[in-house]
């Protein structure tokens, strides 16, 4: 059902963006290619009346759909076993510790590539409605059924791996946050950047001076952790991971090559004073 929402909802929007009105366009879906810019979105914003509906299906339905099967799983497992085991419950705990940071700090993701560039097609509205919710819950249906019993050091090493994971990613996104919303406040408290042609302030302190994209390691370790809490016996709960992982250095690549466009001989000076990607001297 998820599925078939997400093609309708894409097919909507595709034919939406050719209306008389002239709507802003994003450049990854208008190439020409029918199939190609049905699935990048050729409408970089569109609305139905207040609602912004790429913003809107970036966090609620998806991330309250996946909040919601994890409590299912929960549920599932207290019936089986009649109780939740620590595993369960770390991982419902840190995947709504999750979401809620990302409604909370909501406003962070109108500067993020999904918003910025990328229009509204297939690719967003699938992951939106069925991929998040459905493939990010799968710790915990795994361990309804399959739980591995970790020993309490298993399970201290991976609360422990999500909180380094969650401190990077959170204090990366809001330190960028701020430079961005007050860039001299930010300054003043000791920040340094690297000023561009454009006119725009490359952050090269803090978080960002360590690497390019440290918010992405962050988010990733968190990711792993979650993994961890199912154990060894199956390689299927590290399926998010393994994902998680080419999904963000596939995105890494993307951002790098458009601000080599958008940003021209200051993208390379750039990448001097901060030549790692994203772990400060590796790659």
């Amino acid at each position: 059902a998820a599925c078939g929402v997400s093609a309708a909802l894409s097919a909507a929007l595709y034919a939406a963006s050719f209306r008389a009105s002239d709507p802003i366009l994003a450049k990854p879906g208008t190439t020409g290619v029918g199939v190609y810019d049905f699935f990048m979105g050729r409408e970089l914003n569109p609305r139905l009346g207040p609602i912004d509906l790429k913003c809107f299906c970036e966090l609620r339905p998806g991330l309250f759909g996946w909040a919601a099967l994890n409590a299912a799983a929960l549920c599932k497992q207290v019936a089986v076993r009649g109780a939740a085991s620590p595993a369960m419950v770390l991982v419902n705990v840190f995947q709504l510790w999750y979401v809620w940071d990302a409604l909370y700090f909501e406003r962070a993701i109108l500067t993020t590539m999904d918003i910025t560039t990328d229009g509204f097609g297939f690719m967003l509205a699938f992951g939106d409605l069925a991929w998040v919710p459905f493939t990010y819950s799968l710790q915990a249906r795994f361990l309804a059924l399959h739980d591995p019993d970790l020993p309490v050091w298993a399970l201290a090493a991976a609360a422990l791996l999500h909180v380094a994971g969650y401190v990077i990613f959170r204090g990366a996104n809001s330190q960028k946050d701020r430079f961005r919303r007050d860039p001299d406040a930010a300054v003043a408290a000791g920040a340094t950047f690297l000023p561009t042609k454009r006119g725009t302030k490359l952050l090269t302190s803090g978080f960002w001076g360590a690497a390019r994209k440290v918010n992405y390691t962050g988010d990733w370790l968190m990711s792993l952790s979650w993994c961890l809490l199912c154990g060894f016996r199956s390689p299927i709960p590290y399926f998010y991971c393994t994902y998680f992982l080419v999904l963000l250095v596939h995105r890494a690549l993307r951002d790098d090559h458009a601000c080599a466009e958008k940003y021209g001989a200051d993208w390379p000076k750039y990448k001097k004073k901060v030549p790692s990607l994203f772990v400060p001297g590796v790659f």
